[in-house]
């Protein structure tokens, strides 16, 4: 076996150890680089049936030999097939973002980047075709809903979102529906899976999609695009750089001016073999409508624009053809369409289907094969147990116009290769190595071959394994190989099933570890105040959970939640999944996956924020808002409050010694949150962390007072997090306030009649008796009845007083109903109608009852003085004149920081509508 490593070199796109158009750096060693290519004669070089480049990316690799380059084509940037192509309509220099004057530019024939010829020569974003060969470190993405984004562009084929496309939840990627499955596995790597102990973290580099008037870090000129995707931009700190600048940019990354509040991603470890990443982000799958089958196979239909083009086409002389990678896309009807003339070559139709599947291989290497010609390969491989007893059918040297529609891609069997083997978590200087294999070749010659390369000779064999991964956009799945697979046969497999797989498959050497899995899962819906015996006695009864592999370390008995520790991957899973199908006394159970916080690991000066996001308040803001808190944070630090309610978070920052909460909503969800603060402050580390609010609610009382605003209107995520972080600490009072109204109910088992139990509840903002209560009362049960119409606060507020006018003439004498005492003194009270407890100077979305004149009697009320005010109302009046006040109009901008982070991180400007 002839053998090769790469070494020392930094990848393409940023940072030593980083996962390719990541580049997020965790890795000891550093990433491998991917050399410039020996260019084909053809225009703009690096073409298909070129050779690859070796290794080191130095040169050819192990048998290969040079192709000398044509002198009159320009050096050709990595992977990418540049040919000159007239121009139809304006069009912009994806490396220079500038206009291309003229008639003619230069595209790539496989992702479509477009160049003036003077830039050529210096383009060094990679093609589509080899930036999975680029990811280090493999991470799924979080494709949410689908949706219409305004000015963005595919990361995969650089054409305009003109159709509903996805999103990532958590990195700012977006993809055409059907290039999903061609979408690298380079998300940001925001926990560790049990194995990687680095605390360095590299700029995660994400291409384009950025604001035209952004200012590059090195350069300091404007390096975004509104008309191509363009510019560079970490996704963890949001520095941004032109594509020429970013490469001189400090590796290292220091989270940048929300560092302080990051839950750094090297503290957090979450054991996630069997979870995908909406489980272990909790993103709610009620709003996920993915296909679930979108990463394992392409959409039926073309690559974007081909299926457009090829029905437009008048020219007699072009033709189209269903190109399938395999017998996995046969059997699901998905292909993707090539035009190509009545009259081609072999090679070029071949050529035409590899770059379909945005393939970077000899097309030499390749047939085409009719769908009656691979079935009677497959019956003759199944019949005589071998794929050489049916030859295939020698294609013409042209393609005429009497050919069949449908192809499949077939490789050509061989009897040597050299495939790339990657050292994962271990601590080499290295990026992977290169390793001839033949026929005879098993997963344990490989890896006695590959240990000496890594400086690992004097191991034994049985510390480690060979692992082939897939890394798929939506899910990276790995599978240990047994030490007797052959594995030019297992490639082979893996091609006949799909070529594209082929090229999002990998094989890692990986150190066997003596760690004991351990997944924890928070279980909501229970019944409450049970003790932990009864919800193992339940669980067991529902779920069927083995006790010895499965126990309750936490308790909250007043939610009617546990938390299990969990000692295997499929009992996690098995138990996860029924949860979703299990009612316990009417009341369907919540399970969440809950990270562990190595809290001791955390840097002295870092005080995370946990947020909270109800995203039925605000309309669709609270929706949007948790997508940009995602992008902007660590989204383990962000929970969506209608999957599990608060407790899940409280329980993960449990052990945490300093951390502040962020609560976006109403009145109503800010008093959800510090309720259960109340209920768990005895068991965090930190008892009384800092709250926040971001108003998205429709009275948002509480939110003025605290200087947060009216209610959110669009403002920069970006400036709420920096002005959270720059709050002032004050203290507010909270009442717990006693209702007993000393009724009397039957008991129908015995028919006795029993006192009704009195009600215990906490008060943040006022409590009110009469015309008050009875409006906020109308309001909810409106609002329950139609959740759907109470997406607006403008609509809200018009609820009030619709509701209010309503009772406009009605007489309530609540004073002859009721008394009051004040500090053991009885008070005479008026003709009122209601009668108000307030704790803080705002009610009814801003009103000051207590009035702002001064009063020699009384001191103006604060929320931290231990008292409460009692305030009556005469009237429905009172509330009307409230409620027409103008609507508060949004904050401007403050600056291009402002616009940086809008575009960068998600703003609701061109965000799902």
């Amino acid at each position: 076996m002839a053998a090769a490593a790469a070494t020392g070199a930094r990848s393409w796109f940023g940072g030593g150890g980083g996962g390719g158009t990541s580049g997020s750096g965790s890795g000891s060693g550093s990433g491998s680089r991917m050399g410039s290519p020996a260019s084909s004669p053809k225009l703009g070089g690096g073409g298909k049936g070129r050779p690859q480049p070796g290794p080191s990316g130095q040169g050819p690799g192990p048998g290969q030999e040079p192709v000398p380059k044509s002198s009159a084509t320009p050096a050709a940037p990595p992977g990418h097939s540049f040919r000159k192509v007239t121009l139809t309509k304006p069009t912009f220099c994806h490396y220079c973002t500038d206009f291309i004057w003229g008639l003619a530019g230069f595209q790539c024939e496989v992702c479509n980047f477009m160049s003036h010829e003077k830039c050529l020569k210096h383009v060094k974003i990679p093609c589509t075709c080899i930036a999975p060969s680029l990811v280090r470190v493999p991470v799924a993405h979080c494709f949410g809903t689908p949706g219409h984004y305004k000015k963005k562009f595919c990361i995969v084929c650089r054409k305009p979102l003109d159709s509903p496309a996805f999103r990532c939840e958590v990195c700012e990627l977006y993809v055409h529906a059907d290039c999903v499955p061609f979408a690298c596995s380079d998300c940001r790597q925001c926990h560790q899976d049990g194995h990687q102990d680095h605390d360095t973290y590299h700029h995660h580099w994400r291409e384009g999609n950025l604001s035209s008037n952004v200012r590059c870090e090195v350069c300091k000129k404007t390096c975004g695009s509104s008309e191509v995707l363009s510019g560079m931009r970490c996704e963890w700190c949001g520095i941004l750089a032109h594509t020429a600048c970013y490469a001189v940019v400090t590796p290292e990354c220091t989270f940048g001016r929300l560092k302080n509040m990051i839950l750094p991603p090297n503290c957090v470890r979450l054991s996630s073999r069997n979870f995908s990443k909406m489980h272990c982000f909790r993103i709610s799958e009620s709003i996920h409508t993915e296909p679930d089958d979108v990463d394992d196979a392409v959409d039926a239909g073309p690559a974007p624009g081909s299926l457009k083009d090829a029905q437009v086409s008048t020219d007699s002389s072009k033709q189209t053809l269903k190109i399938f990678d395999g017998n996995d896309a046969v059997k699901r009807n998905q292909f993707r369409l090539i035009t190509i003339p009545r009259i081609a070559k072999t090679g070029e139709v071949v050529e035409a289907a590899l770059r379909a599947y945005y393939i970077n291989e000899d097309h030499r290497d390749f047939e085409l094969q009719t769908l009656a010609q691979q079935a009677m390969a497959d019956c003759a491989t199944h019949k005589n147990g071998g794929p050489e007893d049916f030859g295939s059918t020698s294609l013409p040297y042209v393609f005429r116009e009497s050919i069949p529609e449908a192809w499949i891609i077939h490789a050509k069997p061989k009897d040597h290769e050299v495939i790339k083997i990657y050292p994962a978590w271990l601590k080499v200087g290295m990026a992977y190595v290169s390793i001839r294999i033949d026929k005879e070749s098993t997963a344990q010659t490989v890896m006695k071959e590959v240990l000496p390369l890594l400086g690992r000779q004097a191991e034994s064999l049985k510390n480690f394994r060979l692992v082939e991964v897939l890394m798929g956009s939506k899910q990276v799945q790995r599978m240990t190989l047994t030490d007797e697979e052959l594995i030019l046969n297992r490639l082979r497999d893996i091609r006949k099933t799909s070529i594209r797989q082929m090229n999002q498959t990998r094989f890692y050497v990986v150190e066997n570890e003596d760690a004991t899995t351990q997944v924890s899962l928070f279980v909501g819906g229970l019944p409450t105040q049970l003790s932990a015996e009864e919800y193992t006695h339940i669980l067991k009864e529902n779920l069927a959970i083995k006790t010895n592999l499965v126990t309750v370390t936490h308790v909250y008995a007043s939610q009617g939640a546990v938390v299990l520790d969990i000692s295997c991957f499929s009992e996690a899973e098995r138990i996860y999944m029924l949860i979703k199908d299990t009612v316990v006394q009417d009341k369907q159970l919540i399970g969440i996956v809950i990270p562990e916080v190595m809290h001791t690991k955390l840097p002295s000066n870092c005080c995370p924020l946990l947020v909270f996001v109800n995203p039925k308040s605000g309309g669709l803001k609270g929706r949007d808002l948790l997508c940009s808190f995602r992008k902007l944070l660590n989204p383990h630090q962000v929970f969506e409050l209608t999957n599990g309610g608060p407790f899940p978070g409280f329980h993960m920052f449990s052990q945490i010694p300093c951390f502040r909460v962020l609560v976006c909503g109403g009145d109503g969800t800010v008093g959800w949150v510090l309720g259960a603060l109340e209920d768990i402050r005895h068991k965090l580390t930190c008892p009384e962390p800092s709250v926040a609010i971001l108003p998205l609610g429709t009275g948002n009382d509480l939110g003025r007072v605290l200087r947060w605003g009216a209610g959110y209107s669009g403002e920069d995520p970006f400036s709420i997090l920096v002005s959270v972080d720059e709050a002032d600490h004050v203290l507010m009072d909270r009442w717990t306030i006693l209702l007993d109204a000393q009724d009397v109910v039957e008991n129908t088992e015995n028919g006795l009649v029993d006192p009704e139990p009195p009600k215990i509840v906490q008060m943040n903002n006022y409590c009110g008796i009469g015309i008050d209560a009875e409006l906020s009362l109308d309001f909810h049960h409106a609002r329950e009845e139609e959740p759907g119409k109470f997406t607006s606060r403008f609509h809200n507020k018009g609820v009030y007083v619709k509701v209010g006018l309503q009772k406009i003439s009605h007489t309530r004498n609540l004073h002859k109903d009721i008394r009051l005492q004040v500090d053991q003194h009885d008070v005479e009270l008026p003709n009122i109608e209601g009668l108000i407890f307030i704790n803080i100077p705002s009610w009814g979305s801003g009103a000051d009852l207590w009035g702002s004149d001064n009063d020699s009697r009384f001191e103006k009320p604060r929320i931290d003085d231990g008292l409460l005010e009692v305030v009556g109302v005469t009237g429905v009046v009172h509330m009307v004149h409230m409620l027409k006040k103008s609507k508060q109009k949004p904050k401007k901008g403050t600056g291009s920081m402002k616009d940086t982070r809008m575009e960068s991180f998600g703003g609701l400007e061109g965000e799902l509508k």
